[in-house]
């Protein structure tokens, strides 16, 4: 049956709101690898704040040079987001790919592609939150190579912290790393621990720290603070959200 004649309604005619997400939007760039960031960022998103994705290409294989392989990637990645330019915050979500490029070069590509958002990073997400934590003497448990572990000390003591041990689980698959047990980050992240230490830091996205930061920092009686946790944090906090959640540690319940 042909289709009846109509006259469309004049623009001004149309009634318009701000949408599903009137509070903020933000872009997070994952590994193509990637399992445990998105349903974390997920879990805490905020009523009315947008949350979207993409991936850059990487093997499943954590190393130096996967790594940096990665920074020719980031504007194309980041300018799929909304091209509309409306996206508020975005950011880079691996921690040993951002300090192994470098939060500027990270800045910079995530900008070419969202010249509109505010570009952070994973590591910068971790340096924000152990800066307004007043952690100054760290310890950290990683899943990383040596290589990677080398690279993350050098990035955190250049930023001003002094890390007092770093310990690695010497895992190079992404693969890998998402199945190590949540109890067992526990164990692991807990016996890194050392009396002079103002905080505990887990690095990396890919394990699934986030459902056990409120008891590696109920156990160990001081911050404790993960990948994913800080840049949720900084990533709300840049788009002026000041939501609270209680039960992932004291640095999103209170700061």
């Amino acid at each position: 049956m042909p289709i009846s004649a109509t006259i469309a309604p004049a623009p001004d005619a149309i009634r318009f709101d701000e949408g599903s997400h009137p509070r903020a939007k933000i872009g997070y760039v994952l590994l193509a690898t990637e399992q445990t960031v998105q349903d974390d960022v997920i879990r805490l998103r905020p009523q009315g704040v947008g949350i979207h994705f993409t991936r850059a290409a990487i093997p499943d294989s954590i190393t130096n040079e996967s790594l940096a392989a990665q920074a020719d990637l980031l504007a194309d990645c980041a300018a799929g987001l909304l091209p509309d330019g409306s996206l508020d915050v975005v950011c880079y979500a691996c921690t040993s790919g951002s300090l192994v490029i470098g939060e500027e070069r990270v800045f910079a590509e995530l900008n070419r592609g969202a010249p509109n958002a505010k570009a952070t990073s994973l590591i910068t997400g971790v340096i924000r939150a152990l800066t307004e934590l007043k952690a100054h003497r760290i310890v950290v448990a990683t899943p990383y190579l040596d290589e990677v572990n080398q690279r993350e000390v050098d990035y955190l003591e250049q930023a001003g912290f002094e890390v007092i041990s770093l310990c690695g689980l010497n895992l190079e698959k992404d693969s890998d790393m998402v199945r190590v047990a949540p109890d067992y980050i526990t164990e692991f992240a807990l016996a890194q621990d050392h009396p002079d230490a103002d905080a505990i830091f887990v690095s990396c996205g890919a394990l699934r720290t986030l459902d056990v930061i409120a008891e590696i920092e109920s156990r160990a009686g001081k911050p404790a603070i993960c990948s994913n946790q800080a840049m949720i944090w900084d990533c709300l906090r840049l788009a002026g959200i000041e939501d609270r959640f209680e039960g992932y540690g004291c640095l999103l319940s209170e700061h």
